[in-house]
């Protein structure tokens, strides 16, 4: 990488020290017309999503905290410097000299491009290797680059916040690679697929970063000045709508009226997904509402009915249900970003409003929307087409046994790529054991009497003081979530647990 770099990458002339003759030769009067005060607060935010938004929404796995924000870390960091080179020979050459001219807007395509692979590694999170993310990382980031200039370039769709690009290619690529990995003994890591009350929490953290900073995602590439603007209020719009219904959907679906975590750490985002290829067009406020309530609705039932049906019948194991946070909005966000540009009209948008909005320049001056919102169609579809044919041909590779991939059972454990503090190790499941010389009654019966504890200061001996004297009905198994309390206490008898009514 260090090689590529010092062979191709170079700053730009907005970022080289040739900016002051750059200035005066443009009639630049002030630095503040560098592009790096435009574009380096939306960068700031971006940032911040790749890393800890994506990184901590996927620390929703009780014993895989280190793997979601590890390995997140891990691929984010190889894969934008891989970016840089990958888009910079699509988009940033400079034919005269061969050499890649980077500023601040690269900084922040690169972060996009990464985003695609993270949303990836969500459907396969805890079933692969370092290594197989390195290799799909590298994979996707070269497929996403020639994607992306395909679907910009050469079909000349707009996708300003990467419904299309990103959210559809990222979601169907980490399917199709899911599929091909397809675990039918994961089952035997069932213990630990699912969450506990802090790692939730922690997963909500990332939520909330997301939800906070994605209008900034949206609007970070647009032209300045109405479409930025427009973008950034689209995404504001809709992700506000989106969280409303999530928690109506969910409250309705669930039992009890209750609300589901999952629900409310994915859901309420998809929103945000489903407007960005539309975000710099003239949506219209309530149009923004409408989106993020059909994709709020679209995204939970898809949690509830369609995630475990794709597993049972379809084999796609998909861990984060990036299907329904990503594909699926990211899908209508294309058809949304169709229909829109379809309807453009000069008097709504004005004539350079028109021009200015979807680039109707050069070799596309003769455009008119009707036919631009087939060009978003055709975008839409060759997204769907490179995520699962790129999935399939990555996933192949890594089915090699080659790659040091966990054991089924040893599946959504930090154990197995990580030292773990010592009180933090996997403990092994300790069964209960019955005491058979005294029948059911009597043990139910020295329960509810409280009987006395024995030994305070060594609670782990006192079942076995109870068993020599035949008392006590049954040594309680421990939690086997560590974490969920102290671990020297997993010992108590039941006869000395306090009863729910009773005074501390």
């Amino acid at each position: 990488m260090i090689i590529l770099f010092g062979v191709f990458i170079r700053y730009n002339e907005e970022s080289d020290t040739h900016w002051v003759e750059h200035r005066k030769a443009n009639n630049i009067s002030s630095d503040i017309e560098n592009d790096f005060y435009f574009r380096y607060p939306s960068f700031q935010d971006v940032h911040v999503m790749i890393f800890v938004g994506f990184g901590f929404l996927m620390t929703f796995l009780k014993r895989y905290s280190f793997g979601a924000v590890g390995f997140n870390f891990l691929i984010a960091a190889f894969g934008l410097q891989w970016a840089l080179l990958m888009q910079g020979w699509f988009h940033s050459l400079d034919y005269t000299d061969g050499k890649i001219k980077i500023g601040v807007e690269n900084l922040i395509n690169a972060d996009f491009c990464v985003a695609g692979c993270l949303i990836a590694y969500g459907a396969v999170l805890g079933k692969v290797s370092p290594v197989q993310l390195m290799v799909m990382t590298l994979f996707g980031v070269t497929l996403f680059a020639v994607e992306e200039y395909i679907i910009l370039n050469l079909i000349h769709a707009r996708d300003a916040g990467g419904s299309m690009v990103i959210h559809t290619f990222g979601g169907y690529y980490g399917l199709s690679i899911s599929w091909m990995l397809y675990r039918p003994n994961l089952d035997q890591s069932s213990r630990l697929q699912g969450s506990c009350y802090h790692s939730d929490v922690f997963a909500m953290i990332g939520t909330l970063f997301l939800w906070m900073f994605w209008p900034s995602f949206n609007s970070a590439i647009t032209d300045h000045g109405d479409g930025q603007h427009r973008a950034a209020i689209n995404t504001y719009l809709a992700l506000a709508s989106t969280v409303l219904t999530t928690v109506a959907i969910s409250s309705l679906f669930q039992k009890h009226g209750k609300l589901d975590m999952v629900h409310i750490q994915n859901s309420t985002l998809a929103g945000g997904v489903a407007v960005g290829t539309a975000a710099e067009f003239m949506l219209m406020p309530y149009g923004s509402l409408i989106v993020g309530f059909c994709c709020g609705i679209i995204s939970t039932l898809g949690y509830i009915y369609l995630t475990p049906f794709m597993e049972k019948h379809l084999k796609i194991q998909d861990t984060c249900g990036i299907h329904n946070l990503h594909a699926m909005p990211g899908v209508i966000g294309g058809i949304v970003g169709a229909i829109t540009a379809a309807a453009a009209t000069e008097s709504v948008y004005g004539r350079e409003g028109l021009v200015n909005t979807f680039d109707f320049e050069g070799a596309f001056k003769d455009m008119v929307p009707t036919r631009q919102g087939g060009h978003q169609a055709a975008g839409l579809c060759v997204a769907i087409c490179f995520g699962i044919g790129g999935g399939i041909l990555v996933g192949c590779i890594l089915r090699l046994p080659i790659w040091g991939d966990a054991a089924d059972d040893n599946c959504f454990d930090d154990e197995s790529y990580w030292e773990l503090p010592e009180d933090e190790e996997s403990v092994p499941p300790i069964l209960q054991y019955n005491n058979h010389m005294r029948n059911k009654d009597v043990g139910e019966e020295q329960q509810i009497n409280h009987d006395p504890i024995r030994s305070p200061l060594a609670p782990s001996y006192a079942p076995l003081h109870q068993h020599l004297k035949g008392g006590g009905d049954a040594i309680q198994a421990p939690d086997m979530n560590p974490r969920r309390g102290d671990k020297n206490r997993a010992f108590t008898p039941v006869s000395q647990k306090r009863p729910l009514s009773g005074t501390l």
